[in-house]
């Protein structure tokens, strides 16, 4: 359990400012360098293969290591592509999960523990089938023979992931940016920043709305985003109350398992929820056992993410937390839907 603030670790503030542990890994973080270039120049030049779905196929991912916010975007994409006309299909790799050698396809709601938090969360919010499996290819070929409906796919995260072609690639980041801008493990970044050029979308998670314009004539087309929370869920009975309602209450403790808890407890504040003690999880925590025991507390919030892997442990203090995303750029998925009609596979 931690205070309401926590401080960041010096790894954290090394990738973010830069310093004496982080030169120190530089090395490390040049070989890294020249292991990306070499893969994208095997997949340049054919030496690997790539998977060319034969439909349309967007990448939601990051070059930021953790969490940068990038489920809500890929749920905004799948439902603002179905209002749109698409019957979207969803590909993830379903982390933390043995997987074996054949893809797993589902449609609503899906077991965590057999699917991964991430794309049980997006088969429920959404209601597109989901196939995972570590190669997105597998899980694209899976997922459209079991649902040969499907007329576009979102990958969820697989941005590095070069064995699945695409046609569409959208960045998420937060305000940490690019950070000290060096590659792992000496910063944060998977690739270098320069790869944010060749990305079609890059969208900027800010936390709260800004009331700047957007700018919608650049290439990569920039974007800001934001969560909104919704009506919070009780976990074991469904019920449903605003979350003002918890508001200036006594007694309440809230969790995150995310890669930026931190952000959850921001929105919380931000709605006026001042929780007497946060409890930050590791990212994908699998809540085998129940680590609210020692929360005394009456009431618990948590995100969507953990709500989906919360309902086993019978707690009547659990209360889910929904977040939307919102986004400065009220013509983005129109772009999208037109991109995609341009560049669909004849």
């Amino acid at each position: 359990m931690s205070t309401p603030r926590s401080s960041p670790s010096l790894l954290a503030r090394q990738w973010q400012h830069g310093g004496w542990l982080s030169t120190l890994l530089s090395p490390l973080a040049a070989l890294t360098a020249w292991a990306v270039a070499r893969k994208r120049a095997a997949y340049a030049s054919g030496a690997k293969p790539s998977y060319r779905a034969p439909v349309p196929v967007v990448v939601v991912g990051n070059i930021y290591v953790g969490g940068t916010g990038k489920t809500p975007v890929v749920i905004a994409t799948v439902q603002g592509l179905r209002a749109r006309g698409f019957t979207p299909g969803v590909v993830s790799r379903g982390y933390g999960v043995k997987i074996g050698p054949d893809a797993r396809v589902g449609v609503g709601a899906l077991a965590a523990n057999l699917y991964g938090d991430e794309p049980a969360l997006i088969a429920r919010a959404t209601g597109a089938p989901v196939s995972v499996h570590p190669k997105r290819a597998l899980a694209a070929r899976a997922l459209l023979q079991a649902h040969p409906e499907v007329d576009v796919i979102v990958s969820d995260d697989g941005l590095q992931h070069l064995a699945l072609a695409r046609d569409i690639e959208i960045v998420v980041q937060d305000a940490r940016g690019v950070g000290n801008g060096r590659l792992l493990p000496a910063g944060p970044l998977r690739e270098p920043a320069q790869r944010l050029r060749d990305v079609d979308v890059v969208v900027t998670n800010i936390g709260e709305p800004d009331g700047r314009p957007a700018d919608s004539g650049s290439r990569p087309r920039p974007v800001r985003m934001w969560l909104e929370p919704g009506d919070a869920r009780h976990i074991e009975d469904g019920a449903t109350r605003p979350l003002s309602a918890f508001a200036g209450q006594p007694r309440i403790a809230a969790a995150a398992g995310i890669g930026n808890p931190e952000r959850f407890f921001t929105t919380l504040r931000a709605a006026g929820i001042e929780p007497e003690a946060t409890l930050p999880l590791p990212d994908h925590h699998d809540y085998a056992e129940s680590p609210f025991q020692s929360l005394s507390a009456d009431t618990i919030l948590v995100t969507s993410k953990d709500a989906i892997k919360c309902a086993a442990l019978h707690d009547r203090r659990l209360w889910e937390v929904p977040v939307q995303a919102a986004f400065s750029d009220p013509q983005l998925f129109d772009w999208l839907a037109q991109a995609l009609r341009q560049r669909a596979p004849t």
